[in-house]
């Protein structure tokens, strides 16, 4: 089986891909093979909205509209990285956008569950997913920010866009082995931190690195006290 580092790019498309993978996501430290020969494989190009297909490859946020925008490519590589997805893990996505993390999530799990506030973006991703030949998602319409128990308990959870607090709810939505990535602070100050279900009401946190993204609408927010 050919590994990223075989591949070599045929067309002006394929070498911006690789170019992406090569001078962007190796560098941020991502080197799992299964998720970089991934990112080789999936039409990032398909996601983008026509009027910035131009920039699909670029290192930097794409505007979806609604206010919101898909995450830069090595980011979504460091997020998939991390989370380790198995091909038996069942995984919520809390912010469907583009639809394009939700593909990559779903092909390496058993089944996604992604959810957004905007109804236009479950509506736009689904045909998207179709035409990638991605089948075992749940697109879901609602206000997730506070989290999502409908289908839980998950093995895998990632909120793609940021949390000023990280409402407890979402630790208590994993299974044990549960793996929850999120990018919680308040601008400019956040950082991506993983945490591991590791027992009956026990969790393991670690900080991955720091980034800034937008925040999920209606977000829980830190409390201020007045004196």
């Amino acid at each position: 089986m050919n590994s990223i580092a075989s591949i070599a790019p045929r067309t002006d498309l394929e070498h911006a891909r690789f170019n992406m993978v090569e001078q962007q996501i190796r560098t941020w430290d991502v080197l799992d093979s299964s998720v970089l020969d991934l990112l080789m494989r999936m039409r990032r190009e398909d996601f983008v909205p026509a009027e910035h297909r131009a920039l699909a490859f670029a290192d930097l946020e794409i505007p979806l509209g609604h206010g919101e925008t898909m995450l830069s490519p090595k980011l979504e590589a460091r997020m998939l990285q991390e989370l380790m997805v198995g091909e038996d893990d069942s995984v919520l996505e809390i912010g469907t956008g583009s639809g394009y993390m939700t593909a990559l999530l779903a092909s390496l799990g058993r089944h996604v569950y992604s959810v957004d506030i905007v109804p236009e973006f479950a509506r736009a991703a689904a045909p998207r997913l179709a035409a990638a030949g991605i089948s075992n998602i749940t697109l879901e319409t609602g206000d997730a920010a506070r989290g999502w128990d409908k289908h839980g308990p998950y093995d895998a959870i990632v909120l793609t866009g940021s949390v000023p607090v990280l409402p407890a709810s979402f630790q208590q939505s994993l299974k044990p082995g549960g793996r929850l990535l999120a990018v919680v602070g308040i601008a400019p100050a956040m950082r991506a931190r993983l945490i591991t279900c590791v027992g009956n009401n026990a969790f393991r946190s670690v900080t991955l690195f720091e980034t800034c993204i937008a925040p999920l609408k209606n977000a829980q927010q830190l409390q201020r006290f007045v004196f």
